[in-house]
């Protein structure tokens, strides 16, 4: 190639070069999307757990909701007070009142009181226990306690205890739904702890074949119905289902002569049964099959 060729392809390259360059700034200034450098800072006190507790997919678009003025900095549950409160100071906002939420199993058969009529043998998992005649458990409805929601919790805030079921610790919960979401036999529910009065079992078995399965199961009998606040509470499909709409009106008078103790009231982080519930001094597992 001559030293005229060379020339004219580097000259050629050059202005191709200041084209591209000046068409990629012509869409820079059309295509620009201002963002708010606020987000950057909001999102760099919030957790960066993006566990959706707070409503959004994660701890960015929460940010930008916040700096929008669409949002609370309390509803980001797993932050700290402190900088939850900085958020706010940051933002000029005033925190909200929060009920605190936490996840609620509906099922107290632990292996001591609840029967299992088959010996599932596989994977660890209550996922796949249930594709097996729903892991053999007497109780179709009932915790399998393979432990899928303790394995799920990021926050450390589920542990089976040695009954095979979980337990939720109110304080380390964030109310973030993992457990909701992994649970085949969708136990729990995400609730306010304001909501004390709690049906523990999701059994909609007639009421011989619900004991025989499960010694603590709601047998449907209403007396629970009978004593509560009108409307509070209805027997619906041989299950207590209890009117949340209605919760001011919710007391200790409801679980009083529940023979199994399938309704419980929640105080204090504590699961209190009332003095009409059979007493379950078995320790050891029931047997299998």
């Amino acid at each position: 190639m001559t030293l005229m060729g060379i020339a004219a392809a580097a000259g050629f390259m050059l202005a191709l070069g200041v084209l591209l360059a000046a068409v990629l700034a012509l869409a820079n200034r059309k295509l620009y999307v201002y963002e708010d450098p606020r987000i950057d800072d909001v999102e760099e006190m919030l957790p960066h757990a993006n566990c959706g507790a707070c409503g959004k997919p994660g701890c960015r678009p929460f940010a930008e909701a916040l700096v929008k003025g669409e949002g609370d900095p309390g509803l980001c549950t797993p932050n700290s007070e402190e900088m939850t409160q900085a958020i706010a100071n940051f933002l000029g906002v005033e925190l909200g009142e929060h009920v605190k939420r936490v996840a609620r199993l509906a099922c107290a058969g632990g292996t001591h009181v609840a029967y299992f009529r088959a010996e599932y043998s596989g994977l660890k998992s209550c996922r796949a226990a249930a594709l097996v005649s729903g892991g053999g458990k007497g109780c179709t409805w009932g915790c399998l306690g393979l432990g899928d929601c303790e394995s799920a919790c990021e926050f450390d805030a589920i542990k089976m205890n040695s009954y095979g079921l979980p337990v939720v610790s109110e304080d380390n919960c964030v109310a973030c739904d993992d457990c909701v979401e992994v649970c085949p036999k969708d136990l729990f529910s995400i609730q306010p702890v304001t909501h004390k009065l709690w049906v523990a079992c999701k059994s909609l078995a007639e009421e011989d074949v619900a004991e025989q399965d499960c010694e603590v199961a709601c047998t449907a009998c209403g007396r629970c119905v009978v004593d509560a606040p009108e409307g509070l509470i209805a027997i619906q499909n041989n299950l207590a289902v209890i009117d949340y709409s209605k919760n001011d009106l919710a007391s200790k008078v409801a679980i009083e002569r529940c023979p199994t103790g399938a309704i419980v009231w929640m105080e204090d982080k504590k699961t209190v049964k009332g003095g009409g519930a059979k007493k379950i001094l078995r320790m050891e597992p029931l047997p299998r099959g």
